[in-house]
């Protein structure tokens, strides 16, 4: 028995008697099978959002359910996959049918032909439990992809094997304790919009190191922490998303091109597989999923590509790997929530948004953390989400700008004026900030070194100072301060400059690891107050301000990243000015 279409409003299509229709059902509309799934029931009516084109489908055309929710497939093959939002294989239907997607196309996400190598890591007889490791795939060269039970499975491995199958072969059997025997393979399935279980959640500890001086030393992110990046047109919030991916210390990178344009989802496309990983020297593809679902695809599918995202990197954090996940951008999500919900004739909220986008933000930055999975090893895995938003006009009371600060903890607020001055990363010091800063402490002092934070706080006070001097100077000029003052603003100066800015095409420039970040704002700090006793002794502020080291320290971010010595004979040199002043 199959269900019948009554109406069509474009990626929205009403359909009565669907037997055994349940909420959030796959479900194929029409002749030509379109991909679609059941978002309300009323009484024998059921709303479907379809994933694809509906142009060409009318009432009367038969409806099929396939009785399962939405799910993503999960085994070895994952990494290196480019996915539109349902986990259709791009590469793959290209190869199949050129460059334009054909609707009603039903590939397997995950090839059924490929063969991988499979370890066992456990031995017949023995007892196990949901989400202990099976054995182990070599998927790429430096990530081995664990094979875990499924959630909701347990008992004794009655058979295991070893050696080269398919993703749909048997690996190994379990007798479950009610005497039953249940077949695994290395393919799993999950609901996306259902968590993946893990046994506890932990206070994120651990900086997740981006290499971008601005975010590392001013607003860190913890590693299974949450972020924003709000940012007007032309700040910057791609750019910064694609150094995040290529730069962060992340085990897994999962980049979702949610509504983004097609050419900057091109560069992602083009770039990673010719990028090289800072921490493998592999190429940076091998270690990245790529969700792509661009303007011009279906809406609906919008709507579905961030849970897809979220679930592989679930996945992945179950494997206990740390996997940061960057999304850009929410607002288009949230549109394609709005699209939908006008088409449902919803009761709309503020801006038109349906009244439960706060709830669905907040639903998916709450899948971030740091977790001890399930399993009896206790490994731990994180997941950190970042979320680029694009308000209209950089308007920061947007519902979703304000809906998503709500959960996020870490705020990077990308100003068009500081990209127009050519100043990158865009980020405002003066109004971002990070909630993580206290949870890092401990970990900053043992790691890098006792006086980071103190650096960090002293830096942002002379910033803060530079906003309230400037106002001074524009109103009755620079000469009006006093030589202190002057100092602090030519301090200030440094700090944005030398330190905050930071070249993304330049090899050495685009990242900077941690040590050398510090003694980047050491040296900056260490000068200013080397300065301020000269100062006070007597000497001319003009002669201050051109110091021959001043050039060196505008220099140093250029110095190789391995080249701490060059650094810290720099900071030396930098103490003695006072000794060599009086000589």
């Amino acid at each position: 028995m199959k269900g019948k279409i009554v109406r069509v409003a474009g990626p929205l299509v009403i359909a009565r008697g669907i037997p055994g229709a349940k909420m959030y059902d796959v479900v194929r509309v029409g002749n030509a099978g379109l991909v679609g799934e059941i978002i309300e029931l009323k009484g024998d009516e059921a709303s479907i959002q379809v994933y694809e084109n509906t142009s060409g489908i009318g009432p009367g055309e038969p409806v099929i359910t396939t009785g399962a929710p939405l799910s993503v497939e999960l085994g070895p093959g994952l990494l290196t996959s480019i996915f539109d939002g349902i986990q259709r294989p791009l590469d793959v239907m290209r190869e199949k049918v050129g460059d334009f997607i054909t609707r009603g196309l039903d590939i397997p996400p995950l090839s059924r032909e490929k063969k991988w190598d499979f370890e066992p890591a456990v031995k017949e007889g023995e007892e196990i439990g949901e989400g202990d490791i099976l054995g182990e795939v070599q998927e790429t060269k430096y990530i081995r992809h664990r094979i875990l039970v499924p959630p909701g499975i347990k008992g004794k491995v009655r058979k295991i094997r070893g050696g080269s199958f398919t993703i749909e072969e048997e690996i190994a059997v379990i007798k479950t304790d009610d005497g039953k025997e249940t077949s695994l393979t290395m393919l799993q399935k999950w609901p996306v919009r259902r968590p993946r279980p893990f046994k506890k959640k932990l206070p994120p500890e651990k900086i997740l190191i981006t290499g971008q001086r601005v975010i590392d030393a001013f607003f860190p992110l913890a590693k299974g922490g949450t972020a924003c990046v709000p940012g007007p047109f032309g700040s910057g919030k791609t750019v910064l998303q694609h150094q995040l991916a290529k730069w962060s210390d992340a085990h897994i990178i999962i980049y979702i091109g949610c509504g983004e344009r097609g050419n900057e989802m091109a560069s992602v496309l083009l770039e990673f597989p010719e990028l090289e990983d800072p921490y493998t020297g592999e190429p940076l593809i091998n270690r990245t999923v790529l969700i792509a679902n661009t303007s011009n695809m279906p809406v609906a599918a919008r709507e579905a590509s961030i849970y897809t995202g979220v679930t592989i990197a679930e996945y992945f954090r179950d494997m206990g790997y740390n996997v940061a996940v960057m999304a850009d951008s929410t607002s288009r999500w949230a549109e394609a929530l709005r699209e939908i919900s006008g088409r449902l004739e919803e009761m709309p909220g503020e801006e038109g948004y349906p009244a439960y986008l706060p709830q669905r933000v907040a639903e998916f930055y709450e899948r971030a953390g740091r977790v001890i999975c399930i399993g009896k090893d206790g490994r731990e895995g994180t997941l950190s989400i970042i979320g680029a938003v694009s308000p209209p006009g950089g308007d920061l009371s947007d519902p979703v700008v304000q809906a998503t600060l709500k959960v996020v903890k870490v705020f990077w607020s990308l100003e068009d004026w500081l990209a127009y001055r050519r100043h990158f990363p865009a980020i405002n010091w003066l109004t971002s900030y990070s909630l993580y800063v206290e949870n890092l402490e401990s970990y900053l002092k043992k790691e890098i070194a006792e006086d980071w934070l103190n650096l960090r706080k002293e830096a942002l006070k002379i910033l803060e100072k530079e906003a309230d001097l400037q106002e001074i100077v524009r109103l009755v000029g620079v000469e009006s301060l006093s030589p202190k003052d002057r100092l602090l603003l030519e301090t200030a100066r440094s700090i944005r400059e030398d330190f905050l800015h930071q070249n993304a095409f330049d090899p050495v420039d685009t990242y900077s690891p941690l040590k050398k970040q510090y003694l980047m704002l050491k040296i900056v700090l260490e000068f200013h107050h080397q300065l301020i006793k000269l100062l006070e002794e007597g000497k001319d502020i003009q002669d201050l301000l051109s110091h021959p080291l001043r050039e060196e320290i505008a220099r140093m971010r250029y110095v190789k990243n391995e080249d701490e010595k060059t650094l810290s004979d720099l900071l030396e040199r930098v103490r003695k000015i006072g000794e060599v002043a009086h000589v």
